[in-house]
């Protein structure tokens, strides 16, 4: 397993990295946070891309450095939900130009003289307002419902540009048969894995902008980044970043290679990402001081999209408790 990227991995990620930066510029992000603006013609444009097509587990390292820069620039598309959640759970409904996402508890599956019959709400459901299909994992097997057949209400959550919906399913038929053979733990390693990335991606964001200000920013006639304890607070940012990086490309490179560590890793790269995104809130808040907490200022933007990797799909603390739960069992 190599831990360094490829020649064409390494110019993937600067094609990634350029198109975003033009496309995907703060401005857009804060016309869409203030005045609702639509990100549907960003979205087309990963379509056109060919981004949506990176659902082969084989591109997952591929799919991790579209998402890393993706957090960064805290997209406002429904990409994270549909290449991480819903398409790993419904590889035969693969359609670049729809969108999806998925459901992973909160609905139960009863058969009928009819066919299957769905009933229940999922709570937080990411881009349930919006996407066009719902991968619904019940006890029974995994269903793809169309949006029409569901009802979405958005819930106000803090990262203004980020998508979370309550989704109502009251008795939606899904048809007769049920997907049993799709692998659902994978699936939750990607899901994991993508959120951790997008949280790596932010958490990177965050010190970008720190550096630029304390560099730029002067007390007594120097710039605040050349004292020790401004010094101090970004290498335990950087530090956090690359440790959290690391372990979600890890997670990643499992995924793409089908190996058995790829549940311990997403639990470890989740965890790790939760814990970073603390440190990295806190000290990026801290630099910039009383600027930090203003709406005027970009910094916002990337810290509620770190905090929000760490509340979907578990905290750092539920995943620590996996890990040391899978180590137990493997010592005693």
């Amino acid at each position: 397993m190599l831990f360094e990227f490829d020649s064409d991995q390494r110019l993937w990620q600067d094609t990634v990295r350029d198109v975003v930066a033009k496309q995907c510029p703060p401005a857009l992000i804060r016309e869409v946070a203030d005045k609702g603006g639509d990100s549907t013609a960003l979205w087309q444009s990963y379509v056109r891309q060919g981004w949506t097509e990176l659902t082969d587990p084989a591109a997952a390292v591929e799919l991790a450095i579209v998402l890393e820069e993706l957090g960064r620039a805290t997209d406002p598309t429904p990409y994270l939900a549909t290449m991480s959640q819903f398409a790993p759970l419904a590889p035969d409904f693969e359609d670049p130009a729809q969108s999806g996402t998925a459901v992973f508890a909160g609905v139960t599956a009863n058969l009928d003289a009819g066919g299957w019959v769905l009933t229940g709400t999922a709570r937080h459901v990411l881009d349930g307002d919006r996407a066009d299909r719902f991968a619904v994992v019940t006890p029974a097997g995994v269903f793809v419902v169309p949006a029409s057949e569901v009802t979405a209400t958005r819930s106000p959550v803090f990262d203004p540009v980020l998508h979370v919906a309550d989704v109502s399913f009251a008795g939606v038929r899904a048809g007769h048969e049920a997907r049993a053979d799709v692998d659902v733990e994978r699936a939750r390693h990607v899901a994991l894995t993508g959120l951790a990335l997008t949280t790596v991606g932010a958490c990177r964001r965050i010190l970008d902008l720190a550096l630029d200000h304390v560099r730029n920013r002067q007390q007594f006639g120097v710039a605040i980044g050349s004292f020790q304890a401004v010094k101090h607070k970004a290498a335990d940012m950087y530090v956090a970043i690359e440790r959290a990086r690391a372990l979600a490309y890890f997670a990643a490179l499992t995924i793409a290679e089908d190996d058995p560590r790829r549940r311990l890793a997403a639990a470890m790269a989740k965890a790790s990402a939760g814990e970073c995104q603390s440190l990295v809130f806190r000290h990026g808040i801290q630099l910039f001081g009383g600027m930090g907490f203003t709406w005027e200022n970009d910094l916002q933007f990337a810290l509620k999209r770190a905090k929000a990797g760490e509340l979907l799909l578990g905290g750092a603390a539920e995943h620590r408790a996996l890990i040391a739960e899978e180590y137990r069992a493997t010592v005693l």
